[in-house]
């Protein structure tokens, strides 16, 4: 009797943005498709598609290049959504598109907001990105943007933040009516190292980041407010991206309000369409 010898499980060592490695995990990348949208079955497909073409020593941006190539020209919409955390990193060079987008969010979940204010502290003034405030509530946050995936806000920066905080809590301000600071966050497109987040929760900081805390971080807050940057979307070139944030449209819904702008900026209508039907 013949018997058939399994061939040993093939395992692909992939390098990650920080340049670590770690083995490539199938179900992980599925998972990643099937949280933008696409469905089970196209998010299998995909994944299985991608692995076949995998080499070891590949990297994370190798393979998300790749999946997203593969899932664009099955489900162009969920692609839109798969490219949101390299669309954050494309808000540069500066800041501010990313303090907008931020600002949006809290305007979403039902604040006043005002970007880019001088505050007085007990000590000194500080220049803060975002106040936000409600009835019951007065935050304000210091928004660090980075346009590399594999920079982290770590502990130097958590305790410069929290010490510009600390002078901000003795003081008193006029929003909405005269209150105390309730809340100062510091917030990130990237992620933070694990010395950051174990003083922040010591401490009683206050962090949000990519994937942090674990839920109601800031990609679970994008997709449920629908505030999804410009440079999701794949119908515009980089330099167009770019010309619609010098202009003050960071945002995908941008394209519905801002529809005779963009025509003053040379979009003609079957792009403007094209875009309004990818935003929707």
């Amino acid at each position: 009797m013949r018997y058939t010898v399994p061939m040993p499980e093939r395992i692909i060592e992939v390098i990650k943005a920080d340049g670590t490695r770690e083995n490539f995990d199938l179900s992980k990348l599925s998972d990643s498709l099937r949280n933008s949208g696409a469905t089970r079955e196209v998010a299998d497909s995909v994944a299985q598609h991608v692995e076949k073409e995998l080499v070891s020593g590949m990297t994370t941006d190798d393979i998300y290049r790749h999946a997203f190539s593969v899932l664009r020209a099955r489900e162009k919409k969920a692609s839109v959504r798969y490219s949101l955390r390299r669309s954050l990193l494309a808000l540069g060079p500066t800041g501010f598109p990313f303090e907008k987008l931020v600002g949006e969010i809290y305007r979403r979940k039902g604040f006043s907001v005002q970007i880019d204010q001088i505050v007085q502290g007990k000590c000194v003034d500080h220049e803060m990105d975002i106040v936000a405030w409600n009835a019951e509530k007065l935050l304000m946050a210091e928004a660090k943007y980075h346009h590399e995936l594999a920079y982290k806000s770590d502990l130097k920066v958590v305790l410069y933040v929290k010490a510009r905080f600390d002078d901000l809590y003795a003081s008193s301000f006029k929003y909405g009516a005269e209150r105390k600071l309730d809340e100062g966050w510091l917030i990130t497109n990237t992620k933070f190292t694990e010395k950051a987040i174990k003083y922040a929760e010591c401490s009683g900081m206050k962090l949000l980041g990519w994937n942090y805390p674990e839920k109601l971080n800031l990609h679970d807050l994008i997709e449920t407010t629908g505030v999804h940057p410009i440079t999701c979307l794949t119908t515009l070139s980089d330099s167009q991206k770019q010309l619609l944030m010098d202009q003050g449209i960071v945002l995908c819904e941008g394209v519905k309000d801002e529809k005779a702008k963009l025509r003053s900026l040379g979009f003609d209508e079957r792009l403007i369409g094209e875009m309004e039907e990818e935003s929707a």
